[in-house]
């Protein structure tokens, strides 16, 4: 009987045990292959036109960009690249709080340059930047996709979509929102405060004046952001001659009409045979002491969020908003 018995509890063990078993496989399956049914309806690739047509298959979410001179964008979107733009005489400086330890790249992207930084994803601005040939030699490094002149040209579009490729479409869109509030905010200090005035941004490199079109880096923020007027040198300029910078001698300088001038000085310490000269002193804004030089490390040559919120910056600072 004590047999029968023991037989029972035993019998009764292993089913309450089998079944205990099932409802932790059960468990188990809701907690682990329900998301490996999700990774798998999730594709490794996407594939996506780029701006001059190409269909490119790009990593969900790639880990290794390379965005050359796009740098601006991949900060805001908190996107560190294998490698950075640079020039001969340096990088972009008002990114380094960001950039700080990344490797650079020259600005013409050698294709054994790219190869050797082993980028996953390579994000290129202009259709004039992958001509004779780059294209294919970078599509072979890596997934290549070009915005486009059309996009590129204007900085919260090539950050919308760059968010879009990189998978950070919610915070590009919270960038631009929180930049368009802070430039109106400060555009309504400074009509408050100064009026509404005009303003001149002029760049001195290697004893050449440029001024800006007002339309890209600091001169979108200026005249399209916070209101200033272009002066009548800009506005004067045909559009089949304009160019980001326009070259300007001293002597045309001297019909500048303008209520402030912003110098970004790239020729500091060498500078004083032209800013000494007769004509520059005679320029209205000179003789009244409003010209508000800028040094060469700020972002007043560059595009995007970032630089646009230091011009902001800088501009509320030299009239005396805050």
């Amino acid at each position: 009987m004590l047999s029968v018995k023991f037989k029972a509890i035993c019998l009764m063990s292993l089913i309450l045990l089998l079944m205990l078993l099932s409802a932790c496989g059960n468990s188990a399956a809701g907690t682990t292959d329900t998301p490996s049914a999700d990774n798998a309806a999730q594709p490794s690739t996407v594939t996506v036109k780029d701006g001059m047509g190409h269909d490119v298959s790009i990593p969900a979410n790639p880990k290794r960009v390379l965005a050359s001179y796009l740098e601006d964008h991949l900060a805001v979107l908190g996107v560190t690249p294998v490698a950075q733009w640079s020039v001969a005489n340096g990088v972009q400086d008002y990114l380094q709080a960001q950039l700080a330890g990344v490797p650079t790249i020259a600005y013409d992207l050698p294709p054994e340059t790219v190869a050797s930084f082993d980028p996953d994803f390579i994000i290129i601005g202009s259709a004039s930047s992958v001509q004779n040939g780059l294209y294919e030699q970078y599509s072979k490094i890596a997934p290549t996709y070009v915005l486009g002149d059309e996009i590129v040209k204007d900085w919260r579009e090539t950050l919308l979509k760059m968010g879009e490729l990189l998978g950070k479409a919610d915070a590009a869109q919270k960038a631009v929102e929180d930049y368009n509030r802070k430039a109106a905010d400060t555009k309504a200090k400074l009509e408050s405060a100064v009026g509404k005035k005009s303003a001149a941004i002029l760049w001195m490199t290697q004893k050449q004046f440029y001024i800006v079109d007002n339309e890209v880096a600091s001169g979108d923020v200026l005249y399209g952001d916070l209101g200033f007027t272009p002066p009548n040198l800009v506005a004067g300029l045909p559009d089949e001659a304009k160019a980001a910078w326009n070259p300007i001698t001293l002597e045309k300088l001297a019909e500048l009409d303008a209520d402030y001038i912003f110098l970004v000085n790239s020729d500091k310490g060498q500078d004083a045979a032209a800013l000494n000269n007769p004509v520059w002193q005679g320029i209205p804004a000179v003789k009244a002491g409003h010209v508000y030089e800028m040094s060469i490390q700020s972002s007043w040559l560059y595009s995007g969020a970032v630089a646009g919120e230091k011009v902001i910056d800088d501009v509320a600072k030299a009239l005396g908003v805050q």
